[in-house]
Formats: structure tokens, sequence, C-alpha cells
């Protein structure tokens, strides 16, 4: 039996997902392949409508042990202060948030000797499935399995990008114009990876709707993916632009932009008898663009303020780079070669000129301005105004974001002089 008759393959909403997993299995034997079949019913078993959490695996005799917990368990187990598990564990102290973010945040196999030690931490015995052979704990049966098990999990990161559309205006609509504008937003989401594909840039983009808008992020969390994030969503506005000036009727939405990194919580959202292939986030780094989005101005893109590590290979082994927002935009910028030779519209980009806004000093170069939002729980957030000019060969150039010196009239706390970046430079893009 081909393993895509698995549910793992057969629910697969993601394009490219099911050939991912048939190419890691695909020197694998059939009695392997069915292997992996009978497991992923079994997952899905104590998975149960997704009543439970499947934390981590390991491979131990005649098949692999889990631990598996009650969906509510990570909250009910994990605490800030430490306090006794009182589910008839006696007084084994309960394991803290950290603890468990630890867990979520890394690989989910683990030896023997540490799965039950997590599980006498969480006072679970661990759950012993039984294969048709042994594992042969080979490189893609391991990381197929991995995948099987975060399918039926929850996963935390550490620190994601993630950016957000917001349609300005939105519940003000008609529904009919509702509903064009999302269609248009979402022509212009798919027309953007789609541009970005053809130049062979690594793009596995995940996206949720927030009823007004989409949060879009890179399954990718090196600092690669992240700086693609930030380019698609240049594009996109710049894809949204063009299409404002060609429409005369209310079927084009106005936007405005964030993007931020922060950390968040992934899981795959149940639907019907299973879990779906979609995955969603949740955590600070959708909260704090939420209330940014807040305070944008039609037409306005905003980051938000972050210092971050981010892998610069999109493996485990990859070297730690501790980025900020300035660093972050400064190398989005002279990356931008990436971009060569893309078209919008049918138009060739010559030169993309893309910064943080702020005043202009005596020296030549810009200081970087802060700006300081409250939101409406009284709780302070920093950003910085982002500028990014698109210059076509045979078309007029497409200006995204507002201007420094417009933002004196929005109200917001305003800071500059924080930092100092070089002039603008207007990068032009390699024939």
């Amino acid at each position: 039996m081909d393993p895509r008759d698995s549910g793992i393959f057969r629910q697969s909403s993601v394009v490219g997902y099911s050939d991912a997993l048939s190419a890691i299995t695909e020197d694998m034997s059939l009695k392997e392949r069915s292997d992996l079949i009978m497991l992923d019913r079994a997952l899905h078993e104590h998975w149960g409508l997704g009543q439970n959490v499947i934390l981590n695996w390991c491979s131990e005799g005649d098949g692999l042990s889990l631990i598996v917990i009650p969906h509510y368990g990570v909250a009910e187990y994990s605490s800030r202060d430490g306090e006794p598990l009182g589910m008839g564990s006696g007084d084994v102290p309960r394991p803290k948030q950290d603890f468990f973010q630890a867990l979520l945040s890394s690989r989910r196999c683990l030896t023997p000797a540490q799965l039950h030690k997590v599980g006498r931490l969480l006072g679970v015995e661990p759950t012993h499935v039984t294969l048709r052979e042994p594992l042969k704990n080979t490189a893609p049966q391991i990381e197929i399995i991995e995948k099987m098990v975060k399918r039926y999990s929850i996963s935390y990161v550490p620190n994601r990008g993630v950016c957000l559309f917001d349609i300005v205006g939105f519940s003000l609509l008609t529904p009919f114009e509702q509903m064009m504008q999302l269609n248009s937003l979402s022509y212009s989401l798919n027309s953007a990876q789609s541009r970005l594909l053809t130049k062979r840039i690594g793009v596995d983009f995940s996206r949720t709707t927030t009823g007004d808008g989409f949060y879009i992020w890179n399954r990718d969390l090196s600092l690669d993916g992240n700086v693609n994030l930030y380019h698609f969503m240049q594009l996109v506005l710049a894809d949204n632009a063009i299409a404002h000036k060609k429409t005369r009727r209310n079927g084009v939405p106005r936007l405005r932009a964030c993007f931020h990194v922060g950390s968040s919580y992934e899981f795959q959202q149940a639907e019907g008898l299973n879990p779906t292939l979609y995955n969603y986030i949740v955590g600070d780094v959708t909260v704090d663009l939420a209330r940014m989005i807040e305070r944008a101005m039609p037409g306005q893109v905003f980051v938000g303020e972050f210092r971050a590590g981010m892998l610069t290979a999109e493996s485990d082994g990859g070297e730690m780079a501790v980025v900020d927002s300035i660093d972050f935009v400064d190398l989005a910028t002279r990356k931008v070669e990436q971009l060569a030779g893309i078209e919008l519209s049918g138009e060739r980009v010559d030169a993309i000129r893309s910064y943080l806004t702020g005043s202009k000093l005596t020296s030549g170069e810009f200081s970087v301005r802060r700006i300081t939002i409250n939101d409406k729980h009284g709780i302070s957030r920093r950003v910085y105004n982002a500028k990014v000019n698109i210059y076509r060969h045979s078309a007029e150039p497409i200006l995204l974001g507002i201007e420094d010196r417009a933002l004196e009239s929005t109200g917001v706390a305003l800071s500059g002089g924080d930092a100092v970046a070089p002039a603008p430079a207007l990068l032009p893009l390699p024939a």
C-alpha cells in the first residue's frame, strides 16, 4: 500500500507537502511504508479528534513509545510557580512553563531515558505502540515520524517572522464589496508568491484570515526565510497598489501592513474527524501585530521593534545570528538582488529602495525614527515606519508606505535619532 493512502497524505491541503513526504519514503521497503500507515492510524486514535496532544516519542522495543496528554494539559500541567500537579501524582512539582516551551520548540524524538523522565515529571505513563517490525531508526524514518507526530501536537517557536495585511474600512463595506476585496487581496498574495517562485526563491508560506485581512508567515524559520517573507510583503503591497490604480470600482482594498518577529504557538486545526495540514499560529507576535495595525494609517507599513536570534540556515545545525529591526531591514535591502528581473503587471523592476524613515542629518545620513504607540489597553509598543519605492522600467514608480513628515499629525509619540543609518540608496537590480 502506498503511504499516500494514509490519512496524513489523504488530508493534505498544502501544495507540495505530500510530495515531500513521498520523497522521504521513496527508498523505504513496502513493509516499512505499511508500518508508517499503521502508525499514523495509531497516532490518530490517540489524538482522539483533538482531545489529546502527542508531545514526544522514542523508538523502544517492538515499536515506539509516546507521551500523550489531554489538550488542556499544557496549561494544566505548566505553572510559573511550580505548584504540585494535584492529579494523583503526590508531591511531584509541576513543571514550569519554560519546560513545555523547551519540549515544544525542539525535536520530538527523545531517547527512552529522556522520554520516561518527561513522563515522570508530567505524572503520565508513556503509551506504547507496537509495530509489525521494530524501527530501523534511519534518518528518513525518524524524519517522517517527526512530521507525523507534530501533526497531532503543538509547536512553540520563540522567534518567527509574521506579516499582517489589513483592509482599511472593511467593516463599512457591503458584504459583496467585502467579498471582492478579500478575493483581490488573496490574489495579490498568490501573485506575489508565484513571482518569488519564478526567481527560485524558496517559499513555504502559510496564512490565516483575521476577517478583514491575513496573517502570513513562512514555515522556514531561518533568517533567509524571514527576509523572503519581508520581500513577499513588499510584492503583495506593490501588486495591490497597481490593481488599485487600474480599477474604478470598490473591488480592490486599500491596505496597511505590519511586519514583526516574536514568539508563537503553532497547531493543526481539527476539521471534522481529521487534523488538517493547514497550520495556525497564536502568540505574542500575533497580539503585537494586531495592536500595531490599529494605530497604522491607511497605506502605512510598520516594522515592529525586535531583537531575535535566527538560524542562518533552515536546519537544527545552522549558526544563530542575532538581528534587530534595523539590521534586518538593512539585510533585506542588501539582498534585494534576489528579485533581479522580477515583473509586476508585465513591467520589469529596475530598482528597489527600501528603508526605515527618519530625519535627515547634516552629515547626509538619516536617523531612524522610533515610534511609540499605545494600544487600547494602555500598553506601549515601539515600531518603525517603513518606506518601499519600486521603480519599474517603463512605468511610474510604486511608492509604498508614508513619508516621515506625515507622522507628525498622527498623534503617536515620536522619538528621533534613536539610531543612525546610511542614506537610503537606490539599489539597482542587476540585469
